[in-house]
Formats: C-alpha cells, structure tokens, sequence
C-alpha cells in the first residue's frame, strides 16, 4: 500500500512540532545551578551549561551559588572558659559549593531559596558551633587572638556546613562585650601592670645608666689626659713641620700668584680682543641689517609712491576726460546758443541799425547846435579873458595888492583859530605876563605873515595899511613905493 506524499509531509510536520513542544533547552548562568529531576533516577545538575528538558515530564530548579553573608550573634550572654559571660558579634561568607556534589546536597535543603532565606537557614548552626568554641577560651584569649578564635569557629563549622553542601569561605570577629565591664577593667589592670613594669624597667635603666656614664667618666678623663698630652706632642711637632710646610706653600703661592697674574692678564688680554672682535662683527650685522631695513623701507616707499602716482594719473585722466567731455557739451551748448542770440541780434540790429539812424541825424542836429552854442560861449569866454588880462596888466601891482587885501581876514582868522581852539590851557611865566604873552602871538603872526608875503612880493602890508589911516588922508604922511601908491591909487581910482 503506497503513502501519500503529501500525507507523509502532513505526519513529519506533526512530529516536528510535536518535539518542539516536548522538548525545550535551557542554559544555567554561572550564579545559579539548574537541577533538572523528573525521568531519571539522579537529578541533572547544570551549571554554566545548557541542556534539554522535556516539558511536563522533567522539573526544572534553581540553588543560588553566589556569596551569602550570614551575620552570627549570640542572642544571650555565653561564659568562657573562666566562667565570664560575654556576647560576640562576628560576620560570616559562605557559598555553595561549586561542583555537582555540593550542589546536590544544598538542593536537598535550600531548593529555589533566596540567598537571604539561606542565611537564615544557617545562621542558627553558625551560632551553635560560635558558642561552643567560646565556652572553651577564656576571656583574654577572646580579646588578644580574634584570628584564632575564627579559625576555630571555622574549623568547628565546616563538617557540618559541608553535610549542607555549604563552603565558609571566611569568618572575622566583629566585637566582644561583656555586660559587668569586665574587659575594661582587665584592660585598666593591664594597663597598670604594664605602666608599674615601664617604671621599674625604667629606674633600673636609669640607675645602669648612671654607673655606666660614671665608668665612661673616668675612662674618658684618663683617655682625656693621655690624649691631651699626646695632643701636646703632636702639636709641637705639626707646628713644627707646618711652619715648614706654610714657608713652602707662601713660596709656592707666590709662584703661583705670579702665574696666576700673568695667565689672568693673558685671559684678559684674550677676552678683550674677543670682545671687539664680536662688537666690530654686530656693527657690521646691525649696519647690513640697517641697509637690508632701508631697502625695504625704500621699495615699500617707492610701491606706495609708484601705486598713488598711478592712481593720481588714473584720476587725472578720469577727470582730464570728463573735464574735456563737459567742455565740449558746454561749447555745444555755448556755440547754440551764440547761433540763436546771432539770429536774434542780426533781427534786432536791424530794428536797432534803423532807429540809430533816426537818432544820429537828431543828434547830429542837436550837436551842430550845440558846437555853435559852445563856439559862441567859447569866444564870450576868450573875449572876457582878454578884456580882464588887460585889465590886470592896467593895474599892474594894484590888482595883486587887491586880491591880498581881500584874502588878508582869512589869513588873520586861520591864525587865530589855533588860539581859538584851546579851551583849558595853564601858563607859567616868570615876569607874570603869561596871557598878555600868549594874546601878542597874534599880532606877531600876522606881522610874520606880512613880512613873508613882502619877501615873496615885494609888497609891503604894512605901508598900505597906513595909508588908510586918517593920518595919511588929512597930512599925507605917508611913505610909499611906487608899487603901493599905484596899489592904493588903483582902489581909491585917483592919482597921488
């Protein structure tokens, strides 16, 4: 009988899932042991390793295998071994042990607990097998070996902490009390009995120092006074040959000095030809470097130079042809506008050319008239000049002296206004005619007047005054040359 292929598929495919759902695999981490139990006889343990397990027919549980702190104190008061009750408090780390063994045991017990239920599970042993070891110490060996005390507590513990499946890895004493103050007081008689023997071993060192530094005394005074002595010798003989020594070092010194002197003066010597040397060599460093500087200073100056003068010309130009752009629409504009005032002017000239004709022929007729107007005035004028320059050559010096007399008050009047003019004036005079002195300048300027104007004449003023005199008219006394009696005779119009 054949199989149907896809049947066959169907039924492989019901097994595959079946063992998937039969089967699973776990892996344990390496803080926990997983205990899989259920189909044979000895449970198996992973630990850090994975396995199958077989849904509903294998269990699977978990012991914790990390560090488990336990703390161990003795509830009520334990006696030691010298019957003094104390209570101690001491901190103890296990942990399961870490082979398939161990970990089968501590499953038989601690299955699936926590760490802090395994403590508690231990503690109590813990505490037991503390208390035994306690009852059989005493009360100072408590105290002084601690490390001994735990290492005791340990060693009691293990056997049966290993029927557990446990591992103590460590256990340390953390306080030991007792409730009468019995350690006080033990530590104060230790303290006493260690005080009273620092005192005795002290006075006892003090007393073999004493005999010691007495015996070391006269020791050293007797090896005092063989070394003093000796000391004595050994002076007198070192002076001796110091003296020796001190004569052949001052000679050798002083050789030395002179050498020293002279290889001091040659060192010197050295040093200062060095030292000019290395002055002549930094001046001429500084004066290369000062050229090199002056160069550069030159090129920077002359590309600042050459950079501006190109950008002045630049300028220029750009102005240059504006300028010259600006010129000539200027000149455009100015040769329009010469054109257009041309136009108008050669129309208004035309106006103007005709009424200027109109005009020149007024004028010309007005000028004629008027050139005959000037004509006549000018031969009235010419013919009054004739008339009067006879006129004057008639009179001769008569007319000079009239024109004289006639300007003779303004020549007494500008004489007089200086005098005129002085409001506040103060005189000191020693003959007491200050005023009659000032007032008589006047007659002296004018006689001063006179005498310059008979100077430059030869007309004298004075004479033809006196002639005017009733003197002169009634007794002709009266001298005068003949260019004053022709002077009078010319005013009066008769003859002497």
């Amino acid at each position: 009988m054949e199989i149907d292929q896809n049947t066959l598929w169907i039924v492989l495919a019901v097994i595959v899932v079946a063992i998937f759902i039969f089967v699973s695999y776990v892996k344990a981490p390496p803080s926990f042991a997983y205990i899989i139990s259920g189909i044979w006889k000895e449970p198996k343990v992973l630990i850090g390793t994975g396995g199958f397990r077989i849904p509903f027919f294998q269990r699977l549980d978990r012991v914790y295998l990390g560090q488990i702190t336990v703390d161990i104190k003795t509830e009520e008061s334990v006696p030691t071994n010298d019957f003094i009750n104390v209570d101690v408090d001491a901190v103890a780390k296990v942990q399961v042990l870490p082979d398939k063994d161990g970990t089968r045991l501590a499953a038989k017990n601690f299955l699936n607990m926590t760490p802090e239920e395994i403590a508690a599970q231990l503690q109590d042993s813990l505490q037991g097998n503390m208390r035994e070891i306690i009852g059989t110490l005493d009360l100072r060996s408590l105290n002084t070996d601690r490390d001994g005390f735990s290492d005791q507590v340990m060693m009691k513990a293990t056997p049966d902490m290993a029927k557990l499946g446990i591992f103590i890895i460590s256990c340390n004493i953390q306080n030991v009390t007792d409730r009468e103050g019995l350690i006080k007081d033990l530590g104060a008689d230790n303290t006493a009995r260690i005080k009273k023997d620092a005192a005795i071993n002290r006075a006892v060192a003090e007393r073999d120092v004493k005999i010691e530094v007495s015996k070391a005394d006269k020791a050293s005074n007797d090896a005092r006074v063989d070394a003093d002595t000796a000391i004595a010798i050994k002076n007198n003989e070192l002076a001796l040959k110091r003296a020796a020594l001190k004569k052949e070092a001052d000679t050798a010194q002083a050789d030395a000095d002179a050498a020293y002197a002279i290889q001091q003066q040659e060192q010197q010597k050295t040093i200062n030809i060095k030292t000019v040397e290395a002055e002549i060599e930094k001046t001429k460093r500084e004066q290369v470097l000062s050229r090199e500087q002056i160069e550069i200073k030159q090129n920077q100056l002359a590309a600042e130079v050459e950079k501006k003068a190109d950008a002045d010309k630049y300028k220029v130009e750009i102005d240059a042809a504006a300028d010259l752009e600006q010129r000539k629409r200027v000149a455009e504009a100015q040769k329009y506008e010469a054109e257009q005032r041309a136009l108008a002017q050669n129309a208004e000239s035309d106006a103007t050319r005709y009424r200027l004709e109109q005009e020149a022929a007024g004028i010309k007729a007005k000028g004629e008239a008027e050139a005959y107007a000037i004509q006549k005035k000018g031969e009235a004028e010419a013919l009054a000049m004739d008339k009067k320059a006879e006129a004057y050559k008639k009179y001769n010096n008569a007319a000079v002296m009239q024109m004289m007399i006639e300007v003779l008050p303004q020549v007494v009047e500008n004489v007089a206004k200086p005098i005129s003019s002085i409001k506040d004036v103060s005189i000191y005079s020693g003959d007491g005619n200050g005023i009659s002195a000032l007032s008589g300048n006047v007659p002296v300027a004018i006689k001063q007047a006179f005498d310059v104007l008979k100077s430059a004449t030869g007309v004298d003023m004075a004479d033809i005054m006196r002639a005017g005199t009733i003197d002169a008219k009634v007794n002709r006394n009266i001298n005068l040359n003949d260019e004053a009696r022709d002077a009078i005779d010319g005013m009066t119009g008769k003859k002497q």
